[in-house]
This record gives C-alpha cells, sequence and structure tokens, in this order.
C-alpha cells in the first residue's frame, strides 16, 4: 500500500554543498542551460477535464459566488456529490503519445522541457510512493512524467519538472466554508487538511504552513529528483512564505549534491526574492526585463493569454509576438520557457502545436543568433517600450522595424531586427561610428537564411544596411567584425 502519510525526507546526501546560503552561493549555472535560451513549459492535469476558465478551477469551484463555482453546479452537480476529486476518473489520458510530444518539441527548437509534476490540485503526475492520489494509481494508471523524461531524452533534449506543491496548503480553504467534499475525512490525504489561504486583500506570508506539510513538501520534491533526475526544477511563487526558508536550503543542497554524484549541470528557478541572487536561476512570470541582467535568468509564459492548462475559450498569442519576445528576452541574458496545456486525453491543441511549429522554423534559419549567444554591450535599440515585471507580457505595443536587438558569438553580432521594414532599409544607430558601442571595424553584414544581396554602409551616425528581404517575421543581420586591441 502506497505510503499516504507525511513523512520526513532524509537529504543527508555527500557533496560539496551544506544546507546554508553561504555554502550555496557557490552554486554556478552550467553552461548547457545559458546556451539553451528557449524551452517548453507543459500544464496539465486534472484542471483540463472540466476545461473551464483556466487551471485554478480545483480552487474557484469551491469559492462561493465565483463563475467557476455556479459553472461546477450547473455541469457537475454540488461539490458535496461531484468534489475535485471525482474528475480523476475522467481523466484518462488516452492519446497520450509522449514521444509524439517529444518529436513536436524538438521540431519547435526547445532545448529543454518542463512538465508540471505536481500542481497546486495535489494530483501527482507521476509515480510516487508518498502519497495514492497519482496518475500511476488512478486515473490513466501511467507515469505520465516518466514517460516523457525518456521520449525526451531520446530526442536529445535536457528534461525538468516544476512543483507546485507549496500553495496546495491553502488551495482547497473555500471548500471548508461550506458543505463540500473537501471536509470528508475520507480524502484529507488528497484535499488538505486546507487551511486560511491568502487573498488579493491578504498579506500571502500571513498563513504559515506547519511542520508536518513543510516535511511532506521537501520529501515529494526530493521523490522527483531521485526518479526523474531532472536537470531544471522550478517552483511556483509561494515558497517564499518564510517557513519555506530552512526547507529551500535543504532542498537545494540534497539536489546540487546529487547532481554532482550524475555529472549533471542542473538548476533550480525560483520567483521573486525567494533564494539569495546567486544561488538558483531568477525567473519572471509573464514578464521581462528592461535591460541586460548580468546573471542568467528566466521568463516563464503561454501560448495563451488568459490560462496555462487546456480550456475551451483561448485567447492566443501569435507565433510572431512570442518570437519577438524570445529574441527581446535573449537579449538581455535570459531563456523563454514557453507554455502549452495539453488536452484531458493527452493531445496538444492543433493551434498551440502550429504556434510551436512557427517557432521552430523561424529558429531553424534564425537560431545562430539565439542559441549559445550571450549580450552585447547594450541589448539593443527601438521605440517599443519593453515593461518590467511579472504579467506584463501582454502591456507592450506591437514591436517596429526600428526595434532591434543584439546578441554576440564567436566575433559575430547578431542585430535582429523585429518587424522587416518595408522599404528593406534599416538604420541600426547604435553601430554608427560615433557611437559609444560601435564595433571597432565591420568586415561584413549578411542576412541569416537568405540569398538575396545586402549592401551597407557606416556613417558616424548609423549602420546603413539595405535588403530585398521580405517577411512577416523578425529578420537577423550577422555582422562580421574585427575586434579592437
Amino acid at each position: 500500500m502506497p505510503k499516504t502519510s507525511n513523512m520526513d525526507a532524509d537529504t543527508t546526501t555527500s557533496g560539496p554543498f551544506e544546507d546554508s546560503w553561504d555554502s550555496l552561493e557557490n552554486y554556478q549555472i552550467p553552461k548547457w542551460y545559458m546556451d539553451s535560451k528557449f524551452a517548453i513549459f507543459i500544464h496539465w492535469g486534472l484542471y483540463s477535464v472540466p476545461a473551464f476558465e483556466n487551471e485554478w478551477y480545483p480552487r474557484l469551484m469551491y469559492q462561493e459566488g465565483s463563475s467557476v463555482y455556479e459553472h461546477h453546479v450547473k455541469t457537475y452537480g454540488s461539490q458535496k456529490d461531484f468534489g475535485y476529486k471525482d474528475f480523476i476518473p475522467m481523466f484518462t489520458a488516452e492519446n497520450y503519445d509522449p514521444g509524439e510530444w517529444a518529436r513536436l518539441f524538438k521540431e519547435s527548437g526547445a532545448r529543454f522541457v518542463v512538465p508540471v509534476a505536481e500542481h497546486h490540485d495535489g494530483f501527482q503526475m507521476y509515480d510516487s510512493d508518498i502519497s495514492e492520489w497519482n496518475a500511476f494509481r488512478m486515473g490513466p494508471k501511467r507515469d505520465l512524467i516518466g514517460e516523457l523524461a525518456e521520449a525526451v531524452r531520446a530526442e536529445d533534449i535536457a528534461f525538468g519538472v516544476s512543483s507546485h506543491r507549496a500553495e496546495h496548503w491553502w488551495f482547497f480553504d473555500g471548500g471548508m466554508r461550506f458543505d463540500s467534499d473537501v471536509r470528508d475525512p475520507a480524502y484529507i490525504d488528497f484535499y488538505g487538511p486546507a487551511q486560511k489561504g491568502p487573498t488579493y486583500h491578504q498579506d500571502h506570508l500571513a498563513s504559515m504552513p506547519d511542520e508536518e506539510f513543510l516535511e511532506d513538501w521537501l520529501a515529494r520534491n526530493c521523490e522527483l529528483v531521485d526518479k526523474y533526475q531532472p536537470q531544471i526544477f522550478w517552483f511556483d511563487w509561494w515558497i517564499m512564505n518564510l517557513a519555506f526558508k530552512p526547507y529551500l536550503k535543504k532542498f537545494a543542497a540534497y539536489y546540487y549534491n546529487k547532481a554532482k554524484g550524475w555529472g549533471k549541470g542542473v538548476a533550480i528557478n525560483y520567483k521573486l526574492d525567494t533564494f539569495p541572487v546567486g544561488t538558483a536561476v531568477f525567473d519572471v512570470e509573464r514578464g521581462q526585463l528592461t535591460g541586460i541582467r548580468s546573471l542568467f535568468w528566466q521568463t516563464d509564459t503561454s501560448v495563451s493569454k488568459n490560462s496555462w492548462g487546456y480550456i475551451n475559450g483561448h485567447d492566443y498569442k501569435t507565433a510572431n509576438d512570442i518570437i519577438c519576445d524570445l529574441v527581446d528576452i535573449v537579449s538581455k541574458n535570459g531563456a523563454l520557457l514557453l507554455n502549452v496545456g495539453p488536452k484531458s486525453d493527452g493531445t496538444i491543441p492543433e493551434q498551440e502545436q502550429d504556434i510551436l511549429r512557427s517557432i521552430g522554423k523561424w529558429l531553424n534559419v534564425n537560431g545562430e543568433a539565439i542559441f549559445g549567444t550571450h549580450p552585447y554591450q547594450i541589448f539593443g535599440e527601438g521605440p517599443t517600450k519593453v515593461y518590467e515585471g511579472a504579467f506584463t507580457d501582454t502591456h507592450r505595443s506591437p514591436f517596429t522595424s526600428e526595434d532591434i536587438r543584439f546578441t554576440c558569438k564567436d566575433g559575430i553580432l547578431y542585430a535582429t531586427v523585429l518587424k522587416c521594414p518595408e522599404n528593406g532599409i534599416v538604420n541600426v544607430t547604435t553601430l554608427g561610428n560615433r557611437s559609444q558601442d560601435a564595433l571597432a571595424e565591420i568586415l561584413d553584414v549578411a542576412i541569416l537564411g537568405g540569398e538575396s544581396p545586402v549592401s551597407w554602409s557606416c556613417s558616424d551616425h548609423a549602420l546603413r544596411i539595405e535588403t530585398t528581404v521580405k517577411s512577416e517575421q523578425p529578420i537577423v543581420f550577422k555582422i562580421v567584425y574585427r575586434a579592437s586591441n
């Protein structure tokens, strides 16, 4: 019988790291990660069965007065008679083909893949020895994470996982306020016990998880490390609660020491100020930065503007907008983790597949300017404002032909024009002879993937480039230069 009670995690490992911030400051971001730049995030779980509003359905269905609550009662009946647990038999993943997913991700150009191993709802998508509430023992009765790990690695793509378990402490608290199945002791191992959680008008640090929950949180994450050897371990925001601090140090030391034993470079992703700078990799949810960050960082966002998980009624971004954001992020020393949300049957929606393939086609031509690059002296130029911080990725205006981003590699500067100019003329003011950021000597200018001739000249005010290329997507100029002595 699988263990369903909370457990103490043995985080004792041999290796160079101890569970102190001073020790963890010796962490080094692996080169493979900094070179990868583009990856796939996957939100898939029980919430894809109702496919309504967003992946917070399991919380909102117990929030009296919410649109999700009303939808649930109308569609499935009362929360006492049909609770969130009752979606488990409906989550069959009958068309799930991890090899097909992996081939799609390869085609998209992604260099690593990070599926959600456990979301706030507490249903584990993998074979767990800690709780019976997982996909291996219920629903599809398959180790969905393990199968994907094998398929992704077969395509020479790095594999990671994400944990959103921390938020489970309060995720089902609404169901404790009225007669629902959350209050049934038979389901306490799945739903909680649900504690009073943060609201939009309440300090999100006010509700402190207890030792039993924290030990269980640590054990679940260590189990993921041991079973799947992920090279990325992504955490959602609520680990910033002060009660997690000693457990974060324990986990990081455990994970980093394990990775040393595997001979693999790994990274932990965190939001806000959860980890001290330099001990893990900073991540911005649905947002970007306005300038170059000296330390490598990451954006996580989705192909959809209104949900991470699958729903009926997505408001999708365009592939072109995502490509532009990828270029902007990479120019500022970052990487893009782009989410898709499969249906409950295990298929990825066609429109999301199309977006990924469009990105892949662009990267197939222009990936030289993305993968393995590093920032130039400045990230770029142009009039369009990019807003900084979380949840700002849909705030900016469309990029123009004056918006240019720079990346470098092996004595080459790549200038990506985020909108192809209709007249074929690009003026790169940063590279004018009098600019403080000018190159010492430009030897050649060419366009990636294009056989059309490019003419160029450099004045005091700008590098002027003329081309006959027409494109609906960003175009990249490859600028070969001689470095100054």
